[in-house]
């Protein structure tokens, strides 16, 4: 974590830690009307501020990418994104130190947000966008902000394909509703996706659909721990409190669109007489310890699912990177 992001933190901390009030002032025969910002239902930002946040992120996502340099966009990015992109960034620098030789700007149009009315803290909407890298996939990333004096950060970034992504709820001022950590109207609560996601990695079961990120996911893991000589296991751990809350949005049919993020482990151990086979350059730029007989990788990964009220979950995106390696 960089010390710019810790300081940012712990700011955040201290945010909450007391109150935060949204006021607005009417003169009337009463005299002033507070409106607390903390308790009242309010939409999470405008789509003006919305738009020109996206464009802010965009310009300081391609001022990273282009410079190799975590501290251009650490502003902007918060949860599984920012531990994702720092660790790309840092192997990038430690392996290219003038930058990126293969920086191509990343550009997202066509945007639509989808902005949540709500109570309390964080804040939160989605964007929704067409980008030139990621085929054809559509680009969500969702923004948040633990006050009116705070940036805002991109703490989800996932590529849906464009008919995955659902129709919204929203009321007669087109604000969209956001489903609780606890809600019990849907088939798996957003608060407990994650861990049901790390559990079925691990065991399977039936709450989650057939699919690329279920159970191609787990086929392919357990083909490569079948490999002679090289004993391969698996950890998975949810992810689940501060910047990585799990933020749902309600859609039309009752179900909730959910971003959850997990963590995952690999860690390869050679047979007697074997090695492990050798990273390639990012990987051993973010690498401690000397690699022997065995090689652990963690990685962050950012999923987006739709739970309906009733019936399978489906994973419809995953964006996972490495953030740091062991070898022993």
């Amino acid at each position: 974590m960089s010390r710019d992001r810790g300081l940012r933190r712990l700011h955040r901390h201290r945010m909450l830690g007391r109150c935060v009030l949204v006021t607005a002032l009417s003169l009337t025969a009463s005299g002033c009307v507070v409106v607390h910002g903390e308790r009242e239902v309010l939409p999470a930002t405008t789509r003006a501020e919305a738009a020109e946040a996206l464009a802010e992120f965009t310009d300081a996502y391609n001022a990273a990418d282009k410079a190799y340099d975590g501290s251009l966009d650490a502003g902007h990015t918060t949860g599984a994104l920012a531990d994702i992109d720092t660790a790309r960034l840092k192997a990038g620098r430690a392996n290219n130190p003038q930058g990126n030789p293969r920086h191509s700007p990343l550009e997202l149009t066509d945007a639509k947000f989808t902005i949540p009315a709500k109570a309390g803290w964080p804040r939160w909407f989605v964007a929704d966008a067409d980008g030139n890298k990621g085929g054809a996939g559509r680009w969500l990333l969702v923004f948040t902000r633990d006050g009116t004096d705070e940036p805002w950060e991109v703490a989800y970034l996932t590529l849906v394909a464009p008919d995955d992504i659902p129709e919204f709820r929203t009321d007669k001022d087109g604000w969209a509703e956001a489903v609780p950590a606890n809600a019990t109207d849907v088939a798996v609560p957003p608060g407990e996706l994650s861990e049901e996601y790390a559990t079925f990695l691990k065991d399977g079961g039936d709450v989650f659909a057939d699919g690329t990120h279920t159970s191609v996911w787990r086929a392919a893991r357990a083909k490569k721990a079948q490999r002679p000589g090289l004993a391969t296991q698996y950890i998975d751990e949810p992810l689940t409190n501060g910047d990585y809350a799990p933020l749902a949005l309600r859609t039309e049919d009752g179900g909730a669109l959910v971003f959850f993020t997990t963590r995952h482990f690999e860690k390869q151990t050679a047979a007697a007489g074997a090695s492990v086979p050798t990273p390639n350059k990012d990987v051993l730029a973010l690498t401690t310890g000397e690699i022997r007989q065995s090689f652990t990788m963690e990685f962050v990964s950012n999923e987006v699912a739709l739970t309906p009220a009733e019936g399978e979950v489906r994973v419809l995106g995953r964006v996972q990177g490495l953030t740091s390696a062991k070898g022993e």
